[in-house]
């Protein structure tokens, strides 16, 4: 089945209004790239020249003031009161990256600002997700009379109705939507989804928020010299947080994620230095979204996916460097683990699905399977729904109970689906695409069975078909250096603000496919315009170079010998061949069984290839097809 290609048009005016007013920001782009960078732009709903500026140009500056959010003035009274009398403190929270980096944000927020405080993080198989009431009472006896949940709680009813009754002041901080039956009885609720509140960013991760509670508290305690240091200093993790949580990256979520990859550079922190090198990513380079993502992310999380949590909220906080890479190997090799445990349950899925054809075409996938490591069964999740475009839920039997973990499709609101049979769960919480739960293995059916009959009414066929959302239509003609360089304002790509899909039709294969490894290809294409097809050594590569002057492209005889500019650059930009490399792309391209000369269309998107003596600019294919 051939991926349906959609787009939406942008809004043309717009478009013209921006591309206008972008001189005006010191920007120094090409003219050519101003329309393109301006849909790019406007297709994210930036479509101010103010907001356009912040959005290509993040400062610190653009933070948002954390009294703006419900409950932190509550939350930040009781908190400066602990630290002024030296009270315990019990920061209580997740056993992902973004819990465990919230308890770092804060922790050492608290600890700057004269405090301390001491922090649980549950244990995924003994404890599972949430607060717990005798986690609340052990703090209690131990003399602490301030818990702060980070990344959780806003579920917590019991655990809320606990802490009163042990003498425990409450204050939760969490980015998960609150349930229909409203908020728990803490002393505050922060919470930018929580009804009434007025917060402009409403999709901070867990992480965010308690960096929200501990910028308040600086502000109020901490010099405002050091401030601006310190805050630079909290963008790193927390810009890890962000990316990891996949979170749209748009408003202060942008701001956080650019400041802090730059940031990533030059890590100070032991721990930080000790993840980068076992990532093979210390050189001082600028990191990129997906780079956290797919390689910093999976050995965080690799630790309470398959061990203890702690581990993490302990390799930020050491200062010797023999024990930080001891920390940080003991995750990789985690995460390596979790990767063998993935395969496995994948392996057992396939198989399933192979023999349960019913299984198979269900409108919501539930499958289950007997001891499956309740660590991975998330991501399992996320791979069934990236293979079959279908929402999954994913459960791990253990005795006579059942945890899982489910993800779903843009056209489905899984909480919502969760919510609809709410009876048959001893616990469940997340969110329109990430949900997790636990229920009784007897309900396992009659959940399969429920959810099947709620995704039918509201789904059809069609959203089940893969499709590949592009920006616009670009001709290879139209690609430049410096078309690649005004784009590369749009980063750092990620949830909401994805990297720019292009099109182009009509193109010239200029030589057979070239096969990558197993799985991808690497293909030479040149404009339609092109007909220099017979051999491939008869087409001069002209491939740009990404350098910020034009004069390092490469000069055709042509223009020596004084023809038109004009008219030299559109004969050469013809003559261009590109290198293309579609990753994952080699069964879809021995489908079509490709021939040099052959015409097809491509979606693309815009990449470089940093190689000192063949690199420049290089195509990541998205999807091919034979033209029409």
């Amino acid at each position: 089945m051939r991926m349906r290609w959609i787009s939406k048009p942008a809004d043309s005016l717009k478009v013209h209004v921006l591309a206008a007013a972008l001189p005006d920001f010191g920007l120094k782009l090409a003219p050519a790239a101003l329309p393109v960078l301006a849909e790019m732009l406007v297709r994210r709903g930036i479509d101010e020249p103010e907001a356009a500026l912040h959005f290509l140009v993040p400062q610190l500056a653009h933070l948002h003031d954390p009294l703006q959010m419900s409950g932190m003035k509550s939350a930040l009274d009781r908190l400066e009161a602990a630290v002024e009398c030296k009270e315990k403190i019990l920061i209580y929270g997740d056993y992902d990256v973004d819990g465990t980096t919230a308890i770092v944000i804060l922790k050492t927020a608290i600890e700057l600002c004269g405090g301390a405080a001491d922090f649980h993080v549950p244990h995924r198989i003994r404890e599972g997700y949430g607060m717990r009431d005798e986690v609340i009472e052990r703090a209690a006896s131990d003399g602490v009379r301030l818990v702060i949940s980070v990344d959780t709680g806003i579920r917590a009813f019991a655990a809320a109705e606990t802490a009163h009754r042990t003498g425990v002041d409450l204050v939760v901080t969490d980015h998960h939507l609150p349930g229909n039956n409203g908020l728990p009885q803490a002393l505050a609720v922060v919470n930018p989804n929580q009804d009434g509140c007025d917060y402009p960013c409403k999709y901070l991760c867990g992480a965010g928020v308690a960096f929200k509670l501990a910028q308040g508290l600086m502000q109020r305690r901490l010099d405002p010299k050091d401030r601006s240091r310190l805050l630079m200093s909290f963008m790193k993790i927390v810009a890890v947080a962000t990316i990891a949580d996949a979170v749209p990256l748009l408003g202060e979520n942008r701001v956080f994620a650019t400041l802090g990859l730059a940031g990533l550079r030059s890590p100070v922190n032991v721990g930080l230095k000790a993840l980068l090198e076992v990532a093979k990513l210390g050189d001082g380079r600028a990191l990129t979204a997906t780079e956290v993502a797919f390689r910093i992310a999976p050995r965080m999380n690799a630790a309470g996916r398959m061990d203890a949590a702690r581990d993490v909220v302990e390799l930020f906080s050491v200062k010797e460097i023999d024990r930080a890479r001891e920390i940080a190997g003991r995750l990789d090799k985690l995460n390596a683990d979790r990767q063998d445990e993935e395969r496995s349950i994948i392996a057992s899925i396939e198989r399933r699905l192979e023999e349960d054809p019913a299984l198979r075409d269900a409108y919501c996938m539930v499958i289950d399977g007997e001891g499956w490591h309740r660590g991975v069964i998330g991501i399992t999740a996320t791979r069934v729904v990236e293979k079959y475009c279908r929402p999954a839920l994913v459960l791990s039997r253990e005795g006579e109970e059942a945890h899982g973990s489910g993800r779903s499709i843009p056209a489905f609101h899984l909480l919502d689906a969760l919510e609809s049979c709410h009876e048959l769960f001893s616990r469940y919480g997340g969110h329109a695409h990430a949900v997790g739960f636990a229920l009784a293995g007897a309900n396992v059916q009659k959940l399969r069975e429920q959810l099947d009959a709620y995704a039918r009414q509201r789904l059809t066929l069609a959203d089940f078909e893969p499709q590949l959302e592009f920006d616009a239509s670009l001709p290879l003609e139209a690609v430049t250096p410096e078309l690649h360089q005004a784009l590369r304002l749009l980063e750092p790509f990620g949830m909401q603000n994805p990297e720019p899909v292009f099109t182009a039709s009509s193109v010239r294969l200029m030589s057979p496919p070239q096969a990558v490894k197993e799985k991808h290809i690497r293909l030479r294409v040149a404009p339609s315009a092109n007909e220099c097809v017979a051999s491939a050594a008869a087409t001069q590569d002209f491939t740009p170079r990404c350098h910020p002057e034009a004069a390092a492209i490469p000069k055709r005889a042509d223009v020596a010998a004084g023809h038109s500019i004009a008219a030299t650059q559109s004969s050469w930009r013809r003559n261009i061949t590109f290198s293309a490399m579609g990753w994952g792309l080699k069964e879809s391209c021995d489908r079509l069984q490709l021939l040099a000369g052959d015409r097809i269309d491509i979606a693309y998107s815009l990449g470089l290839n940093d190689h000192p003596e063949f690199g420049g600019l290089e195509l990541t294919l998205r999807d091919v097809a034979r033209s029409k």
